[in-house]
């Protein structure tokens, strides 16, 4: 939802007229968020379709809101293919199921369709992990998965994806996809949500308790077992920091927020633990549940300094890094050594980058470094020339690349 969101305001810049089928707000059980619709430029045309009720579905243990709506994004979506020409269908969505749609309209309306794969959909990510560790009805999603994916790749006409990692799997699995447009292509950063949270302040609530006489030091998204080795390196430099320099890293405490895709209040505390197993748990909080996206700024702006963590794939692109850099506070980001998250923050000269591949003396030295920035509240200098290519703006014109392409084929 994102990606479409940070570019509907530029399509129409590189000539594409835009319209989106999306699910009405009211069949989600998601955190909500408002202010998001204030983004949206006035002249999109936004088509929304009916779910399943979760109440009915949850019963047959689907509730799962791609399944729940695939119908109703069917017939809608047909409506309009019967009354209107129109050049291309584009998936940027998560809930990969609806993508398999896109096969049904190909054939049935010869319109083409391109996929924004902004995670993996069928991944052996979680085979060889404990039961413990595995995604909720994680049986069933695999499997589903797994028989999903080669339905919406067999006729795609283009990929867009947030890692290169991504798409070299597809083309593994489905060789005919090495002869369609494909591109990596980033979220891009978009500085009009900054207005609006900043527009919105005064409604706007902290999601987490400022330590009085303390340096908060937050980081706002998902944790996760693919997360604990980013985590495990920082807490050990850090605890390494509180045995050399106590006067200094004594006065940190560490917010971790909205770790957790559970339910408000069903969260289970991935890092904070640890933590616990550091002897250090008093320094962490972790807040499981998740927040909206521009209590999320919020949270971001009031913060002395920001941490963005990473997972143990190397494939991992971190898309919350834009809004970090945008909020101009000292930053450290914990990366794969071949993530391009870190590649981007060495580029922008943004903030401070530890690898998993360090040892404990190497975080140690550059967490102390990043710690003196933010008691100095220094704002980093970043240099907003090499992020221009990030910006939403700029992505943007490279999606509509692909568009043409396809259409022009």
């Amino acid at each position: 939802m994102q990606r479409v969101r940070m570019s509907l305001p530029y399509f129409n810049d590189f000539d594409w007229e835009t319209e989106v089928v999306t699910v009405d707000e009211n069949y989600v059980d998601f955190v909500k968020d408002p202010l998001l619709i204030e983004s949206i430029p006035n002249h999109i045309i936004i088509h929304k379709v009916k779910a399943f009720s979760k109440k009915w579905t949850a019963k047959f243990g689907l509730g799962s809101i791609a399944l729940r709506s695939l119908w109703f994004y069917r017939k809608k979506v047909d409506e309009l293919l019967c009354d209107k020409k129109y050049d291309l269908i584009y998936f940027s969505t998560t809930q990969f199921p609806v993508c398999i749609l896109g096969a049904y309209w190909k054939k049935k309306f010869n319109v083409p369709y391109v996929i924004d794969m902004q995670d993996p959909w069928y991944s052996d990510f979680y085979q060889d992990k404990p039961k413990a560790q595995r995604p909720k009805k994680y049986w069933f999603s695999y499997r589903l998965n797994k028989y999903l994916e080669p339905i919406a790749m067999k006729s795609v006409a283009a990929l867009i994806s947030v890692s290169d990692g991504y798409i070299k799997v597809l083309e593994e699995r489905y060789p005919h996809i090495k002869s369609v447009p494909s591109k990596v292509i980033t979220f891009g950063a978009f500085d009009l949500d900054f207005k609006i949270a900043a527009n919105n302040d005064k409604n706007l609530e902290l999601a987490y308790t400022q330590e009085t006489g303390k340096i908060n030091l937050v980081y706002i998204g998902r944790g996760g077992y693919d997360m604990q080795q980013a985590i495990k390196i920082l807490f050990e430099g850090f605890k390494c920091g509180i045995q050399q320099e106590s006067h200094l890293f004594n006065q940190i405490h560490f917010h971790f927020i909205g770790t957790s895709y559970a339910p408000n209040g069903k969260g289970v505390a991935t890092l904070q633990p640890i933590a616990e197993s550091l002897g250090i748990g008093h320094y962490v909080t972790e807040y499981t549940d998740r927040i909206g996206f521009y209590h999320s700024i919020k949270g971001l702006l009031k913060a002395d300094g920001l941490i963005i963590i990473g997972s143990s794939s190397p494939t991992y692109t971190a898309s919350k890094l834009y809004p970090y850099i945008l909020a101009k506070k000292p930053l450290l980001g914990i990366f794969h050594p071949l993530s391009s998250a870190g590649d981007i923050l060495k580029e922008c000269n943004a903030g401070h980058l530890i690898t998993l591949d360090q040892n404990s003396s190497q975080v140690f030295a550059i967490l102390k470094a990043y710690l003196q920035n933010v008691i100095q509240k220094e704002t980093p200098l970043t240099n907003w020339q090499a992020f221009e290519p990030y910006t939403a703006s700029f992505l943007t014109k490279k999606q509509v690349d692909i568009f043409n392409a396809v259409v022009s084929r």
